[in-house]
This record gives C-alpha cells, structure tokens and sequence, in this order.
C-alpha cells in the first residue's frame, strides 16, 4: 500500500445538462476549477448509460440505452497526459428499482440534470502512469 495525506482545498458545485457526457463534463468541471486532484460525487438522471467492468485487462461494456437514475456516481481526479482525468464508478436504476452498476465510461449522457460536487485535494500530486501488468493507468503519488 501506498498512502499520500492531503489537506482540503477548494469545493466546487456544478450542473450538468441534458445531453452531456458524464465523464466529459468532470473533466471540463476540473480542468475550469483549476482542479488536479480531488474527488467527486454526482447524482441526477441519463438518458443512457455505458458501464464497464474490468475483465483481463479491457473494459466489457455494458450499455443501457433506456433512461436510468443515478443512484450514485464518485470518482476521483488525477492527471494523465498532462491534463485532469475523472475516474469514476457508478450505480443507476430503472424504473424498477433495478440497480446496474460499473465503471463509467463515455456515452452516460445527462437526461433532467445532474448535480456535481468536486472537492479538490489541495497539496496532492496524483498522476497516472502506464502499467503494463494490468495495462492501465494507475496513480503515482507524491505532494
């Protein structure tokens, strides 16, 4: 285990738009916030939703293309190639109550709205770097 300690800095509220895409608006959300780490929550409804889950080493994706409700979405902030990265997990339902969950991938679209709370990790340094084990890219910590 690694572990990197870090003081709060500046908390950010956002809204999200219908048509947005989730992992694209953080990003944007970040990258205007000055925001190079942190984490974030989000609540709201999409209009569809692609999920992955991590399967020896690639994403399967699972798509749901009818409206859905966002239980609950968090994620973190780090930096890849020299720009933020929103990393993010999510569980959405139907009207149902059924709830899917996965990682968040491109394609969850913002339907009503969606609610944004970042909150930044003020002396943090989180970058990501290629790992060939697992082929993805994981935190490399330092403050």
């Amino acid at each position: 285990m690694e572990l990197l300690k870090s003081k709060l800095g500046k908390v950010v509220f956002a809204r999200l738009f219908e048509g947005e895409d989730v992992l694209e608006t953080v990003t944007l959300a970040a990258e205007k916030s000055h925001v190079t780490a942190g984490f974030f929550l989000l609540i709201g409804t999409l209009k569809k939703a692609n999920l992955g889950f991590y399967r020896q080493r690639k994403y399967e994706t699972i798509k749901i293309d009818s409206p859905v409700e966002i239980v609950s979405c968090m994620g973190n902030i780090s930096v890849k190639e020299n720009r933020p990265f929103a990393h993010a997990h999510i569980s959405v339902s139907n009207e149902k109550g059924e709830v899917m969950g996965g990682h968040v991938i491109p394609g969850c679209l913002i339907a009503a709205s969606g609610e944004l709370v970042l909150i930044e990790a003020a002396d943090a340094r989180l970058h990501r770097k290629f790992d060939e084990k697992t082929q993805l890219f994981l935190w490399s910590m330092r403050k």
